[in-house]
């Protein structure tokens, strides 16, 4: 069977594999991206976009000791973040005024969760497509604590985590170029007068003309 693909990032939340000449869509958010909602949270806590908010949450998650229930969403395959991202939102300030939690104690309970609820779909998705291998990728796939419970939840599967970090995680020239490259040998050319943007263009939609 194919491999599942965990894209986790700030403008994409989606377990795909490919058949076919497709990639198929076994989950995704249902309304923001998980990059998305911990860039959010990173504001609410005024953390600095050096290098980047989400590796900033992930160290101050590493100092965190206490863990504070939040709103858990998986519906079936898919994931949604914006209910919990309010919450959060509306409770943060709150209780950090009240001395109930600190900022670490709020990045690692909101890590914990949203990375449960992403580990729980690409589990599901590996069962269904009897898949032993899952990679990930995305800005948010550099995360080092969610790589490490995506790679418990494979090795108890028997199977295996293909992960790295911010060189081939986040969208880079090089892959947009490769992925064009491969397109132009197959005859996937579009003449400027033709081309344009398609904001929401899926996944599912992408004809896999190079592969098998």
């Amino acid at each position: 069977s194919s491999g599942i693909n965990a894209e986790y990032g700030v403008g994409n939340t989606q377990v795909i594999s490919y058949s076919n000449q497709r990639y198929m869509i076994f989950g995704e958010t249902l309304d923001i991206a998980v990059g998305n909602c911990l860039d959010r949270f990173a504001r609410v806590l005024k953390l600095s976009n050096d290098p980047c908010p989400g590796y900033n949450i992930e160290q101050l998650a590493k100092q965190g000791t206490k863990f504070i229930e939040l709103p858990y969403c998986v519906k079936g395959m898919d994931v949604s973040f914006s209910g919990l991202l309010s919450h959060i939102e509306g409770t943060a300030v709150k209780m950090l005024a009240a001395g109930d939690c600190t900022k670490a104690d709020l990045c690692y309970s909101l890590q914990e969760t949203v990375f449960a609820m992403l580990v729980e779909i690409t589990e599901r998705a590996m069962a269904h497509s009897r898949s032993k291998q899952v990679l990930v990728v995305g800005g948010v796939g550099c995360n080092l604590r969610l790589q490490e419970m995506l790679a418990i939840m494979a090795e108890e599967r028997g199977a295996s985590l293909c992960a790295t970090d911010e060189r081939y995680c986040i969208d880079n020239g090089a892959m947009i170029a490769h992925t064009g490259n491969l397109m132009f040998v197959h005859n996937m050319d579009t003449s400027i007068e033709k081309s344009g943007i398609t904001q929401r263009f899926r996944t599912d939609e992408v004809h896999i003309a190079w592969r098998d």
